[in-house]
Parts: C-alpha cells; structure tokens; sequence
C-alpha cells in the first residue's frame, strides 16, 4: 500500500448525515422520529399531566409550611429546603426525568412561589425530547397547631417548670437568664412569668420541659420533682391528657455569702472551716477558708443530702477601709481564682467621726488590698447571728470582720448613672402582679445594678454569656483620665455586634448598590 502524499488522495472524509424533516422539510441531523424539536414539541408536550399550579398550606406566625398528612416544615423563602418541599408536593413527577430545578423571583406580599423546572421524557421511537416549564405555588395562610393553641389562648400549656430560690436577691436569675439567653434553652417556651422568689416557664411539650430542666442541672446546683394532673381521658381510645409540673429549687447558697458549715458536713470535708466563704456557684459549690486558704468543692447530691442556709448574705456586706497590711504567704490558685493570706488593720466606714474602733483581722485579700483601699466584708462584731449550726461549735471564737472582696463604691460613684459601653438581652417575661411594689421595684434595680458591677469584675463569668455592644454609647471627650482609675471594665474585644433584621437589610442595600 502507497505511503505518503499519495495515500491522503485516497482516504473518504466522513461528514455527518443530514435529512430533512417530515414535517416541515427543514434539514435536520437524523433522529428516531425523522422530526424537528420544534416540531416534535408541537406534536408531544411532555408536560401534558403534570401539575402546574399547587396550593401549599403556609403558617404566617412560624414561617413554616404543612407537609401533609401533619409534618409542619420551616423553610425560608429561597431556600434548599423549601425548593425540595416544593418539588415533593408535585404528583406524577416520577413518570419523568429532572434535569434542573430553579426559583424565579415573585414579590415576597405576592403570596406567589414560582419554580421552573427542565425535565426530560422519551417520546416517539425512543427519541428524547427536554423541555423547561414554570409551577406556581399559591400560598395559602393557615396556623399550625402550636400558633393556633398559642393565638387562641397564650396561658395553655402542657408543662410548667417552676424554678424557685428562696433568697432575699435575684442576682442569681439574672445570671441564669443571661445563660438561657446564650443557649437558647428556653426557645421553645410558650410563656415565661416572673413570680415572688422565682420564675415559670410554660411549654406547649413535656420534653422541652425535660429538657430545659436538664440544661438547668447543668448550670446551677439544683433539686427536682415533678407530678401530673388528667386534664381529660378518652376511655374509648384509651388517650389521656396530663399537665405536668416540675418543681426545681436552686441552692440558696450564692456567691460571697458567709457560711457556717454543720459538723457533719465540716468533718466530711477535712475539717474544714467552719467559717468559710462561697467563692463560686456553677455544678459546684466552692467553699473556701479565708483564714488558711483551704477550699472544698461540693456538688449537688452532697449539698441535697445535707443542706444548710448562710450566716450571712450579700446584702449584709459592710464597708471598711485598710489601715495597713501585711502578707503572710505568696499567691495560691485555688479553682481558678488567686489568694493570698495577709493580715490586715481595717475600720468600718460607718465610724468615721464617731469612734476609733479598729480591727486587726485575716483576710484571703493580701494581694489585692493596699492602705488606703476600701473592701466589703460581714461586721460578725456587730452582727446578731441565729444560726442552730453555729450553736453546735461550742467555744468558737469568731472573728471580728470577714473580708470578702475589694471595693470600688466609692470611684464607681463617678461613673454611675451614666450608660456602659456594654448591654445585656432579657427574656420576654410576663411579671405577676402581685409580686411587684415600689419596694420590690427598687431591690430588683439594686440588684441589677450590683450583678453588672460583678460582671465588670469576674472575667469567668463573662465568659459564660454574651455581652452586647451599646450602639447609644459615646465616651465624653472632657471626661477625667482619673474617673474610671482601676475601676474592673469589661474589655472591648469581649463584646459582641447586636446583629438585629434592620442592619441585614441596609447591608443588603449597600451590596447592590
């Protein structure tokens, strides 16, 4: 055989077959029906039987849609979710093939959701034709079981958790609001109502009770119970329909409250005390002994097997001021928080001018006091104590002051009444009635106001819970460089954007700008 120039004389071009269409006589590649697409589309809609307009069942109050028979689905406008809804909610879309599904924009008011759709179905002697067609889904506004029960009548519920505290503050709720505030533990509630010594929290399910009493376990040291009353039976089908009722009481111990700990409980922790100082509140309650520096942890189950009240309460703490100081032993970390021993001469503010009483006291506080700093401590030299447990320590000698911690009344005096750079979110709570006065009205601000100073103070508990920019804040240019001297601050790096449905909309505006 020839190679070469020679053999390209001889080699056959292969050129693709064209025919003309039977019916419009237009040329055409060759197919199994001998038609054009636009004629095989005149001849065969392969959309004939598949639906084109569908009624779905939309809830305006939770933004979710009905999957029948009773499966409620929450989907936003546009979304994955809502674009495999749609699809499912189309009958004898299987006797097809889907290529591609999309949206196409309708005004959100509309009431219209329109999804194209491009499928392919085989039509005359085996040829495949592809073809793209628009569904339009009406909605239609219907309530959902739970909006409906909640609309027609906000109080019904199925569980109710009460959380109750039997102290004479709510330092300790408003730090757990904020904490169900960060975890969304009370997302499902129907309704939460503030009541004396405590808050209730409704819920439409009794698992969402389970489960919210589960979250407070798991924060704050707690003793449960619950019970269930029939609402209504059905003898027939053998249904029945309860409220249930939790009961949760948080430990009355809080933080830097004085505590006298019963023999029992001193022996079972080493002998420890009995004098001795709450430093922390989570799980856990540490126990510390400002006079030695030794600490103990107790947990829930100790704490419940013998429970004991405080000597003395946060509200009881008097102001002194440190003559002079003198540090006995360097720094020790116990459970996160440094101490140091010291001894210190302290006079109670509340005198000046009126006596020369001075005390000469132990104090955990050697490496924050200096003379000339003021502290908060309980005055046990003035003090009238009843305790049954203090009675049991026969020859106690009690100290005069127990210190607590370091004070900054007197600079944050500058600063009060003027608005912080941080903010706080609060739960939509419902106040009872008959719990509130101006007596009430104005302990609750005191002790607002003292839980945000202790939030400046103890970066460990920040760290549990969000703490919110304040937009209205502005510092004053003419303030003093001495107003806020080694007054705690919550640093700005800590704080989070309040991020809310208006400022989403502007940064949208400025995009497409």
């Amino acid at each position: 055989m020839a190679e070469g120039p020679m053999a390209d004389m001889f080699t056959v071009q292969q050129t693709a077959g064209r025919v003309l269409c039977c019916m419009c006589g237009i040329s055409m590649p060759p197919n199994a029906a001998n038609m054009c697409v636009n004629c095989i589309r005149t001849q065969v809609d392969i959309t004939e039987g598949l639906q084109k307009h569908v009624t779905i069942l939309h809830c305006p109050e939770c933004n979710s849609y009905l999957q029948p028979p009773k499966t409620w689905i929450k989907a936003q406008l546009e979304s994955k979710e809502l674009l495999t809804f749609c699809i499912k909610r189309l009958k004898n879309l299987n006797k097809v093939r889907l290529v591609h599904a999309e949206f196409i924009w309708t005004e959100p008011h509309s009431k219209r959701i329109k999804v194209k759709l491009r499928i392919q179905k085989e039509v005359l002697n085996g040829a495949i034709l592809e073809q793209a067609y628009v569904v339009e889904f009406v909605q239609q506004d219907h309530m959902c079981e739970h909006c409906t029960r909640v609309q027609s009548n906000p109080d019904q519920f199925v569980a109710v958790v009460q959380v109750r505290q039997h102290v004479s503050h709510r330092r300790t709720f408003f730090y757990l609001e904020q904490l169900i505030l960060k975890h969304g533990a009370a997302a499902q509630a129907v309704n939460v109502k503030q009541v004396h010594e405590g808050v209730d929290f409704f819920f439409a399910n009794r698992s969402h009770a389970v489960r919210f009493v589960s979250f407070l376990g798991n924060v704050v040291p707690i003793l449960n119970r619950n019970d269930k009353q029939l609402v209504s039976q059905d003898s027939k089908s053998n249904t029945y329909n309860y409220k249930y009722t939790f009961s949760v009481q948080i430990c009355p111990i809080c933080k830097e409250d004085l505590i006298c700990l019963p023999p029992k409980v001193a022996a079972s922790l080493g002998n420890l005390g009995p004098l001795v100082l709450c430093t922390k509140v989570s799980t856990n309650i540490m126990l510390l002994d400002p006079f030695t520096s030794r600490h103990a942890f107790m947990d829930a189950n100790q704490y419940w097997r013998v429970p004991f009240k405080p000597l003395l309460s946060n509200r009881q703490l008097a102001e002194y001021i440190v003559l002079d100081i003198e540090v006995e032993m360097g720094l020790t970390t116990v459970g996160g928080i440094k101490y140091s021993l010291a001894e210190a001469q302290v006079a109670r503010v509340s005198d000046f001018g009126k006596n020369d009483t001075i005390f000469t006291v132990k104090t955990h506080l050697g490496h924050l006091l200096s003379p000339g700093d003021y502290a908060l401590g309980f005055d046990l030299y003035g003090a009238n104590t009843n305790d049954m447990d203090l009675d049991k320590y026969k020859g106690l000698d009690l100290p005069d002051v127990v210190l607590v911690k370091k004070s900054y009344e007197e600079k944050r005096q500058k600063k009060r009444g003027k608005p912080r750079a941080w903010k706080l979110k609060t739960l939509p709570m419902e106040v009872e009635p008959s719990s509130r006065g101006r007596v009430e009205d104005a302990k609750e601000g005191e002790d607002y106001e003292k839980f945000l100073d202790e939030l400046e103070e103890d970066q460990e508990m920040r760290s549990k819970i969000a703490l919110y920019r304040n937009e209205n804040y502005q510092r004053a240019d003419t303030a003093s460089m001495t107003d806020g001297e080694d007054v705690p601050s919550v640093p700005l790096d800590e704080l989070l954007g309040d991020l809310t449905l208006e400022d989403d909309e502007h940064e949208d505006e400025e995009m497409e700008g």
